[in-house]
């Protein structure tokens, strides 16, 4: 066998193996050295970073703490329409809001969706929000009230006692701060009616003091 006929193949070979070793050092010197790693808090003339801004997102401001409220759903109804291609479902929400420091209010919101009635419910009820009678939390003396076809009679009570009422008034009395009470619905059990009727026996309310100053007369002090 002739060896240049051996020898030829080979050179080839070789000359494909090193094509791309020699474009490897090609390759190395375009990426430039990487420089030392800098320290975070090393931020030259600018200084350490300062503590991080509250509320999440760049250009969010922060929320305000404003006075904590307390909800209450105190009814959910939904109500259906019967239409050609089925039927249609939309909600209505009834919502009780207080601070429970003598504010109380009550909303009524309606919407496709519940969550939506709810939002609107508690919108309402914080737009409508009044300040009501609370002493020593409970009630200055006992109310009957009527709203429609609710009758309601609260009692107030013993420190201890709590509040021995139904869900509707209770969602009331609760927001309002009220812990002592006696409370009984002697006519129709309708969510809205009821928690109207409450809130205007709370509304009706007036201790001493008021009663006394508008006769024009002062509160007599207790002999000791």
């Amino acid at each position: 066998m002739n060896p240049e006929e051996n020898n030829t193949p080979v050179e080839e070979a070789t000359e494909t193996v090193q094509a791309p070793v020699e474009n490897a050092p090609e390759a190395t010197e375009q990426q430039a050295p990487r420089g030392p790693r800098r320290d975070r808090g090393d931020r030259g003339d600018r200084g350490p970073r300062g503590p991080r801004r509250e509320g999440g997102r760049r250009g969010e401001a922060p929320a305000d703490d404003g006075p904590q409220l307390m909800e209450k759903v105190v009814y959910v109804n939904r109500c259906a329409k019967v239409v050609k291609g089925g039927r249609r479902f939309s909600f209505s929400a009834l919502i009780v809001v207080g601070d429970q420091k003598g504010k109380v209010g009550y909303g009524f919101g309606k919407a496709n969706e519940v969550s939506d009635a709810i939002r609107k419910g508690t919108d309402a009820a914080k737009r409508a929000m009044k300040n009501v009678v609370v002493v020593n939390e409970t009630l200055p003396h006992e109310i009957y009230s009527e709203f429609g076809g609710a009758k309601i009679v609260l009692k107030p009570a013993a420190s201890g006692t709590g509040l021995v009422a139904s869900n509707k008034v209770r969602a009331v009395l609760e927001a309002a701060g009220v812990n002592n009470v006696i409370a009984k619905s002697l006519g129709s059990s309708n969510a809205a009616n009821v928690v109207k009727a409450t809130m205007q026996a709370m509304l009706s309310m007036r201790t001493a003091d008021t009663i006394l100053s508008a006769r024009g007369k002062k509160k007599k002090e207790s002999a000791i």
